[in-house]
């Protein structure tokens, strides 16, 4: 039944969400510098990674290539918070200051790892499928003997 009715490509949109939420919370974890907490982020950073694959799986090819490239400028533009400071952007947002570095310390993390993990499914998606076979006819028409003669 499966075959008859057609699906949305592109529907698990809460896949991609879920992983970003993952690796924000893996990302502020692992600052905590405990041995504890750094297992707890990488059990987050495989089940991000995790959510990721499916996500990549479910979208096209082209769309996974938009998806990286957007998720590496928003990571470009979170880095330039960290030359100026995340102490310096803080003070200058409103709220407390530590939350405020939290939170960009999260998004930071978030786009980096989104963006790095969907750059390697890209890549497995690009370089790891088969050439397509060419049907008989292709074959024919890119001047390939024929076994009758031309005379």
């Amino acid at each position: 039944m499966h075959d008859v009715i057609p699906e949305t490509r592109g529907s698990d949109r809460y896949l991609l969400a879920a992983s970003l939420a993952c690796f924000a919370v893996a990302g502020v974890a692992n600052a905590a510098g405990t041995v504890g907490f750094t297992i707890g982020a990488t059990a987050l950073a495989v089940g991000g990674s995790y959510c990721l694959a499916r996500y990549a799986q479910s979208i096209s090819r082209r769309s996974l290539a938009r998806t990286a490239l957007g998720l590496w400028l928003a990571f470009l533009g979170i880095a330039g918070t960290h030359a100026v400071g995340l102490e310096t952007v803080s003070s200058v947002a409103p709220g407390p200051t530590a939350a405020t570095v939290v939170a960009l310390t999260a998004v930071t993390w978030a786009a980096l790892l989104s963006a790095a993990a969907t750059t390697i499914f890209l890549g497995f998606r690009e370089y790891g499928s088969p050439a397509p076979a060419e049907s008989p006819d292709e074959q024919m028409l890119e001047g390939e003997a024929s076994d009758y003669s031309t005379r």
